[in-house]
């Protein structure tokens, strides 16, 4: 089980601290990765993140792995302007329909909007959710709303 640190530990506010450092230091450069730049915006040296923090690393890899229903529907960045506005939203799960914004927060980069879906995740996320009878095998299920013939 990947267990998720309860609200006020400092086990959690670690991995919100890290998590944001790497979240600032990638600003400037495409696509999200959680990793922090010796220089903000130049990956030619990056450490630290998720390749040297084990928790962080398994948390992330939790999150990412939900299924897109669960919790309401997985959160994602949208662009809204190519290059300028970026907005969260939730998908709902169901092949076809359109994601909705959760709120009316407007980011001007994209990494902004990523950390505060990893605080949103952590919020939504059970301490016991990960267990193996929690585990579905298969992602061609009857219930993931693929079309049947």
């Amino acid at each position: 089980m990947i267990s998720i640190p309860k609200k006020g530990t400092p086990e959690r506010e670690r991995l919100i601290a890290t998590h944001k450092e790497c979240i600032e230091s990638m600003k400037g450069v495409p696509g999200c990765t959680i990793m922090k730049c010796e220089t903000p915006g130049d990956t030619t040296v990056v450490s630290d993140g998720f390749q040297d923090d084990p928790l962080l690393n398994k948390v992330l890899i939790r999150m990412r792995t939900a299924m897109p229903g669960n919790f309401g529907g997985k959160l994602v960045v949208i662009c809204t302007k190519v290059e300028k506005e970026w907005r969260i939203g939730r998908l709902s799960g169901i092949r076809g329909v359109p994601p909705t914004f959760v709120n009316d927060k407007v980011y001007d980069n994209e990494q902004d909007p990523q950390h505060d879906i990893f605080l949103m995740r952590l919020d939504e996320l059970d301490e016991e959710d990960g267990y193996p009878e929690h585990f579905n095998e298969g992602w061609k299920r009857r219930d993931d709303h693929w079309t049947v013939t």
